[in-house]
């Protein structure tokens, strides 16, 4: 089993770790295929009913390994398809991870840049520390967004300061990357990690599966019309309602409310 990403699932929580802090997390073939069978197994398997998500070193990922796909292609492969292929392995596992109803929390403790912004972006939560930065660097070796970061990025903090992270040398501070809506909240340096574990302990000792089709519906109501949310909602409440934890709660509040 690959250990450059780490993977473990205990009392409903999944912990995955980006395990290569000599390359700063960057992602090489072998994390590829490992996030692809990572992010299949968190889709399928009900016990999972959240996701926290960080990385060992000071980076949390400076996106693809750059030394590593130079050593790629063949007589019969060029290199761009060798990297075409691995950016469509990586996309599988970012298509999975963001069309699950499994929450995922982000605990970002320091660098973040090119794809790895696309990686820290499957997050629903996204927990800095004040200490992280943020830059795209791309175009410093002449690449273009992969790992969903031309989707991801505006998505997150519209398409002019997408655009402005990507066609300039501009690097983000963690008050500017929370300013912008690319971070959800800040933390010190020390405390990102306990910070983010108790925010996935909460979906999983709470309600999860309201949690995890809450989360489902924002991100596929960016790519429908208006109409087929509205009917995803209905249904998805509707089955809700007539589950045993709803049913539960929905009792416990009419019997507050009622002794009032």
């Amino acid at each position: 089993m690959s250990d450059s990403i780490l993977f473990t699932v205990s009392d409903g929580l999944a912990h995955v770790t980006l395990n290569r802090p000599e390359r700063l997390n960057a992602i090489d073939a072998d994390a590829a295929y490992r996030w692809r069978a990572i992010a299949t197994e968190i889709a399928e398997r009900a016990d999972i009913r959240a996701v926290l998500f960080d990385a060992r070193g000071r980076a949390f990922c400076a996106g693809g390994d750059v030394l590593a796909m130079a050593a790629l292609g063949s007589a019969e492969v060029s290199a761009g398809e060798a990297v075409r292929e691995l950016a469509d392995v990586i996309h599988d596992g970012h298509r999975l991870l963001r069309g699950s109803a499994t929450p995922i929390v982000a605990a970002v403790q320091g660098a973040v840049a090119g794809g790895g912004l696309g990686f820290m972006l499957v997050a629903d939560v996204i927990v800095a520390s004040e200490a992280a930065s943020f830059a795209s660097k791309y175009a410093d070796i002449a690449l273009t967004p992969d790992c969903g970061v031309s989707t991801l990025l505006p998505e997150a903090i519209g398409s002019r300061r997408a655009l402005e992270l990507l066609l300039t040398p501009r690097t983000l501070s963690a008050a500017e990357a929370l300013d912008w809506g690319l971070v959800t909240e800040l933390t010190a340096p020390d405390a990102v990690a306990d910070r983010a574990a108790a925010i996935a302990a909460h979906w999983v000792q709470g309600p999860s599966t309201a949690y995890g089709q809450a989360k489902r519906l924002v991100h596929a109501g960016r790519t429908r019309s208006f109409q087929d949310s509205l009917d995803d909602e209905a249904v998805t409440i509707g089955v809700a309602f007539d589950s045993a934890e709803a049913r539960a709660r929905v009792s416990a509040f009419s019997a507050r409310t009622s002794s009032r």
